[in-house]
């Protein structure tokens, strides 16, 4: 590995401020944080997500658009951008090629042009940075406002974020989400060719850049522990100061599956004309629909391991017996018209249906709508007893544990990385080797029989999210790191501010959680008695 001297910003040699520049910053700052958020690759919108259409769109793009609303909802928060590459390609929307989205009155998602038109994978992406650097310095110069910091999300966004912290000498902080060590180390366990490695996904590069973000942020985010001490620890460049601040979720979104039972006129046309949709759709596939429902739901990525749960389901004659699977694989329309990666990992799925003679088990829905049906579907495999699978080889977070214990859905998930500390803080479920098919068997089992577990884990799940990881919270937190870095902290700001070093393990008691937003007056006579008279009492909460 090369050394790398380290850079300073040098206002004499890269500032792109004047006098007139800095004063205008100054008096600007004085209303409240000014944010630009990078998130280059994939398809960024705010409505209507296509979540796992491929390998680029995921999680980190639900991330950064909730973090973006979140933290425009914040007191101390004036304007936030979450800047993303501009595509105009006729084989995806025309929203992404629009200059300007304005999700909210101070939230507002920037598509800068770089690399032509067309949509391209973000391995490919790389030589196309320096384009966006000059296009971005261009527009925030146009705009007469400089921001008062740069995040910059994953390897490509932290390369973009560095130099334009450089050139305007202002506070850059990094989010990777996925590191680059990280996964090559997994993937040469597994035998991977380090020379492919490098030709298809340029992982040595992607670790060079990662080297060189992690020496020169202000402030790196983690997402867990976990992610702070092993992972960040493993590269040469140790961040300066790093702090775990756990991702949100839309606790009104993922509402309790119970909730519409309770009250009147809750739900929208959408959610009920999404209920009907998946119920329909899933009832085609099952012989016996009203079994407790096995559901995951993921792209289709090797790593997140559906052949480990479709195997574990297969395997064992007793599970079949008394549940029914549901693998939602992110987003086709033709398996052949999907890149490399995805198409290997659906057609392994299909074969080990196939295999293990899962007609009439299993369902294998084609797409879904992250926006209305994703939340129905947890309630809906609530509603049936059922239960929530996350088998991941590597997970560096878990957002979906978090969206399923929110409605009341017990989890099963890997015991790598994220779920760790997911699961200490909501006690909604059990962790397992996702590496051992008979584990993962005996888990979900585990859950499923016992009804008095299942109710624990259901109602452990519908407090905690609601005390540990709301979006307030997370943006609160974040804002009060930030501005520490921008120089306005008051007093009660202070207080709550708590960096740690990278490599140090910070416990479990210093997550500060507001008060759970659930009224227990309201949770405990589901706990107390069934659904409905009509259901087994011991197993609804």
């Amino acid at each position: 590995m090369a050394t790398h001297s380290r850079e300073v910003a040098d206002p004499k040699s890269c500032a792109v401020l004047g006098p007139e520049d800095q004063e205008s910053r100054s008096a600007a700052s004085q209303k409240g944080l000014y944010i630009q958020m990078f998130s280059i690759h994939g398809l960024v919108r705010s409505e209507n997500m296509e979540l796992g259409r491929d390998a680029d769109t995921g999680g980190q793009v639900q991330y950064v658009i909730e973090l973006g609303r979140a933290l425009s909802q914040n007191p101390l928060v004036r304007r936030v951008e979450l800047l993303t590459r501009m595509i105009q390609d006729k084989t995806c929307s025309r929203d992404y090629s629009r200059a300007v989205e304005t999700v909210n009155d101070r939230f507002s998602i920037v598509r800068i042009p770089c690399g032509g038109k067309q949509y391209l994978r973000k391995e490919t992406l790389w030589p196309h940075l320096d384009r966006f650097v000059e296009n971005t310095k261009k527009y925030i110069q146009d705009q007469g406002q400089t921001p008062d910091l740069v995040h910059g999300h994953y390897a490509d966004a932290g390369f973009v974020a560095k130099a334009l912290a450089r050139a305007f000498d202002i506070p850059f902080v990094f989010t990777g989400h996925s590191l680059g060590r990280a996964k090559k180390e997994r993937l040469l366990a597994q035998g991977a060719d380090p020379d492919q490695l490098n030709r298809q996904l340029r992982i040595d590069h992607r670790i060079e850049i990662e080297e060189q973000v992690c020496k020169a942020a202000d402030l790196v985010v983690a997402s867990t522990r976990q992610e702070a001490s092993v992972q960040y620890g493993a590269y040469e460049n140790k961040p300066r100061k790093i702090q775990v601040i756990s991702p949100g979720i839309d606790v009104s979104r993922f509402a309790p599956f119970y909730r519409e039972k309770r009250e009147n006129g809750l739900q929208t046309e959408a959610a009920m004309l999404a209920r009907a949709t998946l119920t329909e759709e899933l009832n085609r596939f099952f012989q016996e629909p009203e079994k407790p429902m096995i559901l995951m739901l993921c792209r289709p990525d090797k790593r997140k391991n559906i052949s480990g749960l479709i195997k574990a389901f297969g395997k064992s004659p007793d599970l079949q017996a008394m549940a029914n699977i549901a693998v939602f694989a992110g987003i086709r329309k033709d398996i052949a018209d999907k890149e490399e990666g995805a198409r290997k990992v659906l057609t392994r799925m299909l074969l080990l249906m196939d295999k293990y003679n899962l007609y009439g088990k299993m369902a294998i829905p084609k797409k879904h709508d992250f926006d209305n049906e994703v939340p129905e579907l947890y309630r809906i495999a609530a509603e049936r007893q059922g239960v929530f699978v996350n088998p991941a080889l590597t997970e560096p977070f878990g957002l979906t544990l978090l969206e399923a214990s929110a409605t009341g859905l017990p989890v099963v998930a890997t015991r790598d990385g994220g779920p760790r500390d997911i699961l200490e803080n909501c006690k909604s479920g059990l962790l397992v080797d996702p590496s051992d098919t008979r584990a993962i068997a005996d888990a979900i089992k585990a859950v499923i029989v016992d009804s008095d577990q299942w109710k624990t884990f259901c109602k452990n799940g519908i407090f905690n999210t609601r005390r540990y990881y709301t979006w307030e919270h997370h943006a609160q937190t974040y804002t009060d790191a930030v501005a520490a870095l921008a120089g306005r902290v008051s007093d009660e700001t202070a207080g709550r501010v708590s960096m740690v070093p990278a490599g140090a393990e910070s416990s479990p008691g210093s997550i500060q959680a507001p008060e759970s937003s659930v009224d227990p007056a309201r949770v405990m006579p589901f706990l107390a008695r069934g659904q409905d008279a009509g259901k087994s009492p011991g197993r609804f909460c």
